[in-house]
């Protein structure tokens, strides 16, 4: 054989190696990250009560679809598309004539799931999609045409993609950059963040965002310092902490996590004007469901629909929070503090 001969061969690629059943780094998942070339792997996954790399398992479907009552023709949004779980069984529903629109204002996740929609069958004309944060709802629907809604979700909890993908920064559990910015290519990063922000002004935001017993002490400890990466916060968090054991440091270390994120992200301030804004997208009879996943934000949302009543806005509103039921606490563990309310325009 000649030399040119020996060239032109290609050495035969090897395929990657899982490792281990169930990798631990977001980046070795990739038969989860492929879910339409090993379906198996997903299954398995989903057996044992994880939630696979690179997808979300949408949560108290049954309970919204009951509150949201959607009916063929219906115009729904849903504010906060995420991976699109609620939308897709949303979708059917509004057939034949209606229409969802999905809000978003994730830059890397919201095309990933257009596409995942479209290859499911939904066309434009009754899938619509814009990337806004969902207190841009009534600039969204002018620019459809729309004088309304009805129906509308809001599903306020971070996505699964979200919180596995080191490279967002917002989990505890791996080392990535310090960001945790819905948009990043927007505002401020965690890290850009801390390395700013004042011990008072930290104290107050890990006090009332997250309800942080120590929040002077790590207040103190890291504002105004700029760190690499997740986990060096979290060690500093650890290391601040007053609790006594390592399962209580935990719990604080994802206090403050959470604290930062809504901070970076101005979580509250986008849900109260949300809150503002959202009669006026709602055609009369129209109905509103939104589930939260913290106090911070139940309170606010509580306090708009008593309010709403009161003043005649809303004609009905849920009785009392609504609660994953048992068994899907036990399946998807991510659903145990998910709170859902409820509201009819009147």
């Amino acid at each position: 054989m000649s030399e040119r001969e020996d060239e032109d061969i290609e050495t035969p690629r090897r395929r990657p190696r899982y490792s281990g059943k169930y990798p631990r780094r977001f980046e070795e998942k990739y038969k989860e990250l492929n879910p339409t070339v090993d379906p198996e792997t997903i299954q398995k996954v989903l057996e044992s009560g994880k939630t696979p790399a690179g997808m979300h398992r949408p949560i108290m479907v049954a309970e919204i679809l009951d509150a949201l009552a959607i009916q063929p023709g219906d115009v729904v949004v849903d504010a906060t598309l995420g991976w699109g779980g609620h939308t897709e069984r949303m979708l059917p529903l509004t057939r034949p004539g209606g229409m969802v629109v999905g809000l978003d204002c994730d830059p890397i996740e919201l095309p990933r799931t257009e596409e995942r929609l479209r290859m499911a069958g939904f066309g434009p004309e009754e899938f619509r999609v814009a990337r806004s944060n969902f207190s841009g709802l009534p600039k969204v629907l002018a620019e459809l045409g729309l004088d309304g809604a009805d129906a509308v979700l809001a599903d306020l909890g971070l996505s699964s993609m979200q919180i596995d993908n080191p490279a967002r920064g917002f989990s505890v559990k791996f080392d990535g950059p310090l960001d945790m910015r819905m948009n990043p290519s927007r505002g401020l990063s965690a890290a850009d963040w801390l390395a700013r922000v004042t011990p008072a002004r930290l104290a107050q935001a890990l006090e009332f965002d997250s309800d942080e017993p120590d929040a002077e002490v790590i207040a103190a400890a890291i504002s105004g310092r700029r760190f690499q990466g997740t986990r060096a916060l979290a060690d500093a968090v650890r290391k601040a902490s007053t609790a006594r054991t390592g399962e209580e440091r935990d719990l604080t270390v994802r206090r403050v996590f959470q604290a930062i994120r809504i901070e970076v992200n101005d979580e509250f301030g986008a849900l109260e004007s949300f809150l503002r804004v959202l009669p006026s997208c709602l055609r009369p009879g129209a109905r509103v469901a939104i589930m939260s996943f913290h106090s911070g934000e139940d309170r606010r949302v509580k306090k708009s629909f008593k309010a709403g009543l009161l003043d005649g806005t809303y004609s009905e509103i849920s009785d009392e929070v609504i609660r994953a039921a048992s068994a899907e606490r036990r399946d998807n563990p991510r659903s145990t503090p998910a709170r859902l309310r409820w509201a009819r325009r009147a």
